[in-house]
């Protein structure tokens, strides 16, 4: 069984940065074969990509996070993170990571196979 477990969320004023955790665990899960990405969903909203990255290390960012995000894994600890700066209220969301088992990169909740259960941030104007 996979487990995906963000952390790092929490209440960040607006201008303010974040870098969020997502430790992968399982017992046949290569993480390194792994396409990883960090989605967000407001309330009454839809889930939507912020970032994503291969297993090869190519990346995607959402066009409101370009310049204001990075997406970085380390295969060594199973873990990929989401830095983000200058925050604007309307982050406000919660932030999931998902791992693809294809090893590739999509803004589509539908290509990933695993997720793990969110965490809140909340960024106050």
């Amino acid at each position: 069984q996979v487990q995906l477990v963000e952390s790092g969320g929490g209440l960040v004023q607006a201008g303010g940065s974040l870098r969020l955790s997502c430790a992968v665990s399982g017992r046949t899960f290569t993480f390194s074969r792994y396409g990883m990405g960090w989605f967000r969903q407001a309330p009454g909203k839809e889930r939507e990509l912020v970032a994503g990255i291969s297993r090869s290390g190519s990346t995607l960012y959402t066009n409101s996070m370009k310049g204001r995000s990075t997406i970085s894994r380390d295969n060594a600890k199973n873990t990929v993170y989401l830095q983000m700066n200058s925050l604007k209220p309307e982050g406000t969301s919660v932030y999931y990571c998902a791992a693809d088992d294809g090893g590739g990169v999509y803004a589509y909740t539908a290509n990933y196979d695993y997720w793990g259960r969110g965490a809140q941030v909340t960024v106050s104007s």
